[in-house]
């Protein structure tokens, strides 16, 4: 599908990636730098992530923890660190005040799941290693805003909702355009304000 969408629109370019591979980051980073130009990069969205079903505290291992920490957690951390000059670049060219996604910003999509306040209300799934990766995410996105700021960076964490995927599966509240719209329409109003916090699809705030 994504390769039928790119034939038909020649500024979408499709770069492979598995952010839970380094050496694949560091690759994908230099051929987006190809492609801008010389000029850098305004967003980053970080949106790969796997989730175990099966995962419950009687049942999870440390093999699984790992796996889905390496590519819910640490994936979008090197992430950032590779596509890091880029959005300063954006940064600085940027005539932009305050912190945007038109200037430079960094996505990170993460989880109600990874709110430790609200997990009582969703235990009935305790996906283990999902829940603890996306607490860290929840936890990486506002220490990148932290630190990332004075970079002009804006560094937010959005939570999609229970969304119809092949993660999400069919029992899920939301359809696929539902989600999008509504993070498309988050992206846009999105400033300082909001940096290093968790949002939800329609904007509104999650508690950590």
């Amino acid at each position: 599908e994504l390769r039928d969408l790119a034939s038909k629109h020649p500024n979408l370019v499709l770069v492979k990636l598995d952010v839970a591979n380094p050496s694949a980051i560091t690759d994908a980073a230099k051929i987006v730098e190809g492609k801008l130009n010389g000029m850098g990069l305004n967003l980053l969205i970080n949106n790969a992530g796997i989730y175990t079903p099966t995962a419950s505290l009687e049942t999870v291992d440390a093999e699984e923890m790992i796996r889905t920490y390496k590519t819910n957690a640490v994936g979008p951390m090197l992430m950032a660190q590779a596509f890091l000059p880029l959005l300063k670049k954006a940064a600085r060219d940027s005539t932009e005040k305050g912190l945007s996604c038109n200037k430079a910003a960094i996505i990170n999509i993460s989880t109600i799941m990874g709110s430790i306040e609200k997990t009582p209300e969703s235990f009935f799934k305790p996906v283990i290693s999902y829940r603890c990766s996306k607490a860290a995410l929840n936890m990486l996105t506002k220490c990148q805003a932290l630190t990332y700021r004075e970079a002009g960076i804006l560094c937010v964490a959005l939570h999609p909702g229970w969304v119809k995927t092949d993660m999400g599966s069919q029992e899920a509240d939301l359809t696929v355009d539902t989600s999008v719209r509504g993070l498309l329409s988050v992206l846009p109003i999105l400033s300082e304000k909001h940096s290093g916090t968790l949002l939800n699809w329609e904007g509104k705030a999650i508690p950590w």
